[in-house]
């Protein structure tokens, strides 16, 4: 067989030899002859083998040596052909079959090389160029070239290659395998290539041929194939370390430490390389890993970044478990997230999350999440912002698994300092908390307080003012639209809703009622805007439209841009389209939210996304209907109530606070769920307080009947609680308007009263009832029951302690009846006595020992003193005016009680009341006299107290101004140190005249100081400078008005006054707050006529003498500057004209001196008129802005007034204007003749009859005669041998007295005649509300004083107030 195929081949051979040119067909016959005898040969080299074994004849080895020569002599004919001939045929086909012919006789020779030396470079680039082609899979000799690849691979003969130094064509095939391999290939073909590489790098591995794996390893092709790094990491893996390794480590290890050394293209990819070796081969990179953690030590930011990324990479290989193999490596990555460099950091971030899925357990899982949670609090916010990203991504990417602290701390960052940080973590949490509401959908996860708390802190956004988009109008959006998953069921909302309450604080309430409150408000205006439209459109006239125009003013005002929204109402007010405004009117009424959603899911439909309109009205149609609660949320909390099987006593409590919330806002969505409370309400379940007090919120809404009811309620009166009793009086009054049942009700609590049956809770329902019922029920018992209270109760005998209660708790509970009985919500309580009841109260302020028993609590007393201060408070809403200045000076130390409870419950008490409106501003003095007392956290407490009420009220006072009459200023917290320096001139402890103690004094005027220096404080006043520097010029008004007036209560205590102001006037002086002129401060102020009054001595007309020195003044400062609370004393910003902050000194003006002119000469007419003249000719010196619009009008000179007051009893609930709040029982009048009156913009009817009881009062002024003004120049001689000058400049320089003739000046020439006078403008209004001012005087109250008679019709009443009150309504003007 083997002699025929070798014959045959011979022949072939022979035949190719003789032909000088043969055809192609030709050599393609004798070629595939060859192929095919050569394919039946035997390895002539286990032939030999074989023969050897069998045989060792000598003579036989002879002869068979001799046959394997003629063998391989038969052989060599097309050896030769081939060498000489074919290798340069151009034909594919050709070149094929020559290779395969090569191949064959490579397997048959082997292990001897067939050719010589000079052509088997030759043969072997025949071979390398035919696997060129396998890249071909269709065409028909791919199978053949697979089949010489396969025997070129199982021979090895291309290590031949090797010792023929052709590393160029080793290259070649390298490169052209890596070209030709495919995805699709066969596993024998990619086998067959990796072979043959992997031999050679065995044999002799060179930096040739491993720049071109690596770069096969790194290429990203176009096709997308991933073949050749596939193969290149093939190869690396399976090749032999001894040969590879050391170059790949010396490689890479060039590139970390000398770039610059290496030539290779390669040496900006080594990251990638590392990276790409890490996987499959990570032990080659050993001796690597300590340069990588050079690099992340290096100098360079962009050297660490990229080393973070790779490091970052590696750790994310999870099968490779490379943070714990490298722990050095990954410490040093941790380190990367406290880097200096941002950068960094951020990058270092940007790993952390495919760590923390590679790693979920273990250390490096917590220490990941660690260095995450720090970077939450990074100072960069480009670097929270990441952190925010990366711990909100590893949290939906196992919300189960997801750390609560993380959670919690990502919450946090929605309060971030920076905008855009916030608005990040808002985008991002909303996406983990929806995640969070499907998987609680679906079941895979339940509830989790980390993940409830993000809506928690979403709410709190409403309280930022630095951002329209956190504003509670956006929030409103969000919690409609974006909170909950957009399909999610109402009963897992309300679920949520319920988890949600039960992590809630009074502020989270707080917040939600805002939005809520707010989205009442907007439906009410729109429906009230829909209502005006049909009016329109029946009868159009110019107030309707006018009316409307106001009413989009009012309803733009909910949407965070209110211009823009008033511009887009408009627009949509003209449209025709009534099916929109019909549709409108139904989303507003519909209060189910399935309903709601398909007729708002109409509307935008309606509208069309291509609408202009459409984003507007989206956010409208949201803000009318009913997508945060619904009548739906309503009956589920109803039927979780009644459902005893389900919920804890936790979410219990939360879902009635939730039913609680929702009723207090939409108290209609509670209709048509009346059997479910009745229920409830049967069932006499733990949560009746709630319930009740939900009936009423809701009780008008819904249709139960208080007779199927008031059996329950009734015991809740007089059994209950004084909670429930307190609810039960509310419910009953919401649910019928029959006060039959009060009365019943009454005579009932008075038995019980009587008979000491549960007093605390018959008290609560009495006084409850005296609020509640519109009818006078208490009234018609009232010396009764207010005789019981008052004498067996609050004043019993100490020891008589009969009652189930303590005697001191029983005693405020009394108490508080009363209060409340002088405080109805409905109805006048002016026909009631107050007297009786503030003589008890000041007792109790003066005397709380004597309420109390001899063996009672240490703590009794000061109760009582509370209780009696908090009842004060509570009356000076309606009887201010009838609250003598020993009640509030009493009332008002409680500030400084000797129990540090007691002092933060009425500071509490004050703060809270006064931040609603509920107070007068007089109250306000309680703040700086408690900053001193107490430990230093409960100094900075009360301070913080002192600065909201002044940022509070000056920024009110300064916009919201009612009256402008000249030195009416008593809205502005300037305007409480007239007060203050009163109830500071009673302090016991205060030096006498001439005392030079410096101590002494600056323990008395410490809260003056600490008052004043907030005042001016622009860091607390939070204006701008506008406002500090109207404090600074009210405050120095304030103070040379009280200089020159007299103590109203105690003329003895005038000296006291006059120091105080002489203090204050020299720490006004020490603020230096730039250059502002004395001209721009009001002429003259308007001070409460109960606590000051004018000065007639005989010596006022020369300018008193200084009670101080400069020395001893600034010794007092300095005393006060070393030892008040720092917190206090904030070095408040210097502005100057050009707005930049200075710290350079400003000269200061003289604020002693006065000029003063002898008046005893002139006429009182003439003297009239001058100063009338004067007033409509001079011109304030008041800088242009806002002070040109708001401040007070002043003259040059100020012009001293003396006018009685009287008050007016206030039958009306307080408003909810601010200012209007803050006028103190309108006891102030006229600062001087009805000249002094400018313009009266009066808005309520409080403020009118302040107007017109200003000017009637300023009428009967004129029986004062004018006194020549006698006041010794000051003594401004310095002390210490230094001059100094004042801040500001006084410009008074006359002081007059006006003397007004009421037959001449009287009010009856109504608008004209003032408006001669003046030159000011008044309102048709004043005339009227003038004489119904007087009727009131009339009826009610007049007041007098020693030198001037005032003629009332009711005696008795005047002569009760001043002799039980010792209240002299007067004011004056200095």
């Amino acid at each position: 067989m083997d002699a025929s195929a070798l014959q045959l081949i011979s022949e072939v051979g022979a035949r190719l030899s003789q032909r000088s040119r043969p055809t192609k067909d030709f050599i393609v016959k004798s070629l595939r002859q060859a192929v095919s005898a050569l394919s039946q040969l035997k390895q002539f080299s286990l032939i030999e083998t074989s023969n050897e074994a069998q045989d060792n004849n000598e003579e036989e080895v002879l002869r068979k040596q001799e046959a394997a020569q003629n063998r391989v002599a038969s052989l060599k004919t097309l050896e030769h052909v081939i060498a000489s001939d074919l290798l340069q045929y151009a034909d594919k086909d050709v070149r094929l079959l020559v290779a395969i012919c090569v191949a064959e006789i490579f397997r048959v020779r082997a292990p001897e090389p067939p050719f010589e030396d000079k052509d088997l470079k030759g043969v072997f680039k025949l071979i390398v160029s035919t696997f060129a082609d396998l890249a071909d899979t269709s065409s028909p000799f791919f199978s053949k070239r697979v089949k010489l690849l396969e025997t070129v691979a199982q021979l090895k003969c291309c290590l031949i290659m090797l010792d023929i130094d052709s590393e160029d064509l080793v290259i070649e095939m390298f490169k052209i395998f890596f070209s030709v391999v495919r995805d699709d290939h066969h596993a024998s073909l990619t086998n067959a290539i990796s072979s043959i590489m992997i031999d050679i790098l065995n044999a002799g591995a060179s930096l040739k041929l491993l720049e071109v794996i690596l770069q096969n390893l790194i290429k990203g092709r176009k096709d997308a194939t991933c073949a050749a790094s596939q193969l290149a990491a093939s190869i690396i893996s399976c090749a032999d370390e001894i040969e590879l390794k050391p170059l790949v480590c010396w490689f890479l290890t060039s590139c970390i430490n000398d770039r610059n050394a290496v030539s290779s293209g390669l040496k900006e990819s080594y990251h990638e390389i590392i990276f790409k070796i890490f996987q499959c081969a990570p032990e080659m990179l050993l001796a690597v890993i300590p340069s990588l953690i050079g690099e992340l030590l290096s100098d360079q930011v962009d050297v660490r970044i990229k080393a973070v990324n790779l490091v970052g990479k590696l750790f994310t290989l999870p099968e490779h478990h490379a943070a714990q193999k490298y722990h050095d490596l990954f410490m040093e990555f941790l380190n990367r997230f406290s880097d200096k460099s941002v950068d960094v950091r951020i990058s270092a971030l940007q790993c952390a999350k495919a760590i923390y899925v590679a790693n979920t357990s273990g250390r490096e899982f917590h220490q990941i999440i660690r260095a995450i949670e720090d970077r939450l609090l990074d100072f960069d916010d480009r670097v929270r912002m990441q952190a925010i990203l990366v711990a909100c991504d590893l949290s939906k990417s196992n919300l189960q698994l997801a750390p609560s602290k993380l959670i919690s701390q990502v919450t946090e960052r929605i309060r971030d300092k920076k905008i855009s940080v916030r608005k990040r973590a808002l985008q991002k949490l909303m996406e983990v908390y929806q995640d969070y509401c499907k998987k609680c959908c679906e079941g895979s996860m339940t509830t989790c307080d980390h993940f409830e708390e993000i809506p928690c802190k979403i709410l709190m956004i409403c309280f930022d003012k630095d951002c329209k988009e956190f504003s509670s109008h956006n929030m409103e959006l969000v919690l409609a639209d974006d909170l909950f998953p957009e399909h999610l069921s109402i009963e897992e909302r309300t679920n949520h809703w319920i988890h949600i309450f039960s992590l809630f604080s009074p502020l989270h309430e707080k917040a939600l009622h805002t939005i809520l409150s707010q989205k009442k408000r907007l439906q009410n205006e729109v429906k009230n805007y829909m209502a005006l439209r049909k009016q329109l459109k029946e009868n159009w006239s110019e107030d309707l439209q006018t009316a409307t125009a106001n009413m989009f003013t009012k309803i733009a005002s909910f949407f965070p841009d209110p211009s823009k929204a008033e511009e887009w109402l408009l627009k949509v007010n003209q449209l025709k389209d009534n099916n929109l405004f019909n549709s409108l009117e139904q989303l507003l009424e519909e209060q189910t939210f399935t309903t709601r959603k398909i007729i708002q899911d109409k509307l935008m439909k309606m509208v069309g996304e291509s609408n202009p309109y459409f984003e507007f009205l989206r956010s409208l149609f949201s803000k009318c209907s009913y997508n945060i609660f619904s009548s739906e949320h309503v009956h589920y909390i109803l039927d979780y109530l009644s459902n005893s099987t389900v919920g804890s006593k936790r979410l219990k409590d939360s879902s009635i606070k939730l039913l609680l919330a929702i009723a207090r806002t939409f108290p209609s969505i509670l209709k048509d769920s009346e059997k479910q409370f009745q229920m409830l309400l049967e069932q006499k379940s733990e949560f009746s307080d709630k319930l009740i007090e939900v009936l009423a919120k809701a009780g008008s809404h819904i249709s139960i009947k208080l007779s199927d009811i008031y059996p329950f309620l009734q015991r809740m009166c007089l059994e209950g609680t004084r909670t429930q009793a307190k609810f039960a009086i509310s419910a009953m009054a919401a649910l019928s308007s029959d006060q039959s049942f009060f009365s019943d009700l009454y005579k009932e609590l008075a038995v019980s009263l009587y008979s000491q049956r549960n007093v605390p809770t018959v008290l609560q329902s009495l006084g409850c009832i005296a609020q509640c019922s519109m009818s006078g029920t208490f009234d018609t018992r009232d010396e009764e029951i207010t005789s019981y209270i008052s004498h067996r109760i609050i004043q019993a005998v100490p020891w008589d302690d009969v009652h189930n209660a303590s005697s001191c708790q029983l005693k405020i509970y009394g108490l508080k009846a009363l209060v409340k009985s002088y405080l109805p919500e409905q109805g006048n309580c002016a026909r009631r006595n107050i007297i009786g009841l503030l003589d008890i109260l000041f007792r109790m302020l003066q005397q709380s020992d004597h309420f109390v028993g001899l063996n009672s609590s240490e703590s009794d007393g000061p109760c009582i003193r509370l209780a009696a201060a908090k009842s004060i408070l509570r009356l000076s809403r309606r009887w201010d005016q009838h609250i003598s200045p020993e009640i509030f000076r009493f009332t008002i130390s409680i500030a400084k009680d000797s129990s540090s409870s007691i002092r933060r419950s009425f500071l509490n008490k004050v703060y809270k009341m006064l931040k609603e409106r509920r107070l007068p501003i007089r109250y306000a003095c309680a703040f700086p006299l408690a900053v001193m007392e107490g430990t230093e956290d409960l100094q900075c407490y009360k301070t913080k107290f002192l600065a909201e009420f002044i940022k509070d009220y000056s920024i009110v006072a300064r916009t919201q101004q009612v009256s402008f009459v000249q030195g009416a200023v008593f809205c502005y917290p300037a305007y409480v140190v007239v007060f203050l320096i009163h109830v500071l001139s009673r302090d016991t402890g205060f030096p006498s005249e001439g005392c030079q103690d410096e101590q002494l004094f600056a323990d008395i005027c410490s809260p003056l100081y600490i008052f004043m220096q907030a005042l001016v404080n622009s860091s607390i006043v939070g204006g701008g400078q506008d406002l500090v520097n109207d404090a600074v010029l009210y405050l120095f008004s304030i103070l040379r008005a009280i200089r020159k007036a007299e103590d109203a209560v105690d003329v003895q205590m005038t000296t006291k006054l006059h120091m105080l102001a002489d203090i204050g006037i020299f720490i006004l002086n020490a603020l230096k707050h730039g250059e502002i002129s004395a001209s721009q401060a009001p002429g003259q102020i308007l001070l409460p006529s109960s606590l000051y009054k004018m000065s007639f001595a005989k010596n006022n007309a020369n300018p008193r003498k200084s009670y101080f020195d400069e020395c001893f003044l600034s010794g007092v400062l300095q005393k006060l500057r070393s030892y008040v609370p720092q917190a206090c004393v904030q070095k408040p910003l210097r502005i100057l004209k050009n707005g930049r902050k200075c710290q350079e000194d400003v000269p200061k003006c003289n604020l002693n001196t006065y000029i003063t002119s002898n008046l005893a000469s002139s006429k009182p007419d003439d003297l009239l008129w001058r100063e009338t003249t004067r007033v409509k000719s001079v011109r304030p010196n008041i800088p242009s802005g806002k002070r040109r619009e708001n401040a007070v009008s002043s003259t040059t000179s100020g012009p001293v007034g003396l006018h009685e007051c009287s008050t007016i009893h206030r039958q009306q609930n307080i408003t909810s204007e601010p200012c209007e709040r803050t006028l103190e029982g309108n006891q102030h009048s006229s600062c001087d003749s009805v000249s002094s009156l400018v313009e009266l913009h009066v808005s309520t009817r409080k403020s009118k009859r302040i107007a017109a009881s200003l000017i009637e009062n300023a009428v009967r002024s004129g029986k004062y005669a004018a006194q020549p003004s006698k006041r010794p120049k000051t003594d401004l001689n310095d002390s210490c041998g230094t001059k100094k000058e004042d801040v500001l400049t006084d410009l008074s320089n006359q002081c007059h007295l006006w003397h007004c003739e009421p037959e001449k000046h009287s009010y009856l020439g109504g608008v004209k005649k003032t408006k001669a006078t003046t030159g000011s403008k008044i309102t048709n209004k004043g005339t009227s509300l003038n004489q119904e001012n007087a009727n009131e005087n009339g009826r009610g109250r007049s007041t007098g004083t020693s030198e001037s008679e005032v003629v009332n019709t009711n005696e008795k009443a005047t002569s009760h107030l001043v002799s039980r009150s010792r209240r002299k309504r007067m004011d004056y003007d200095f």
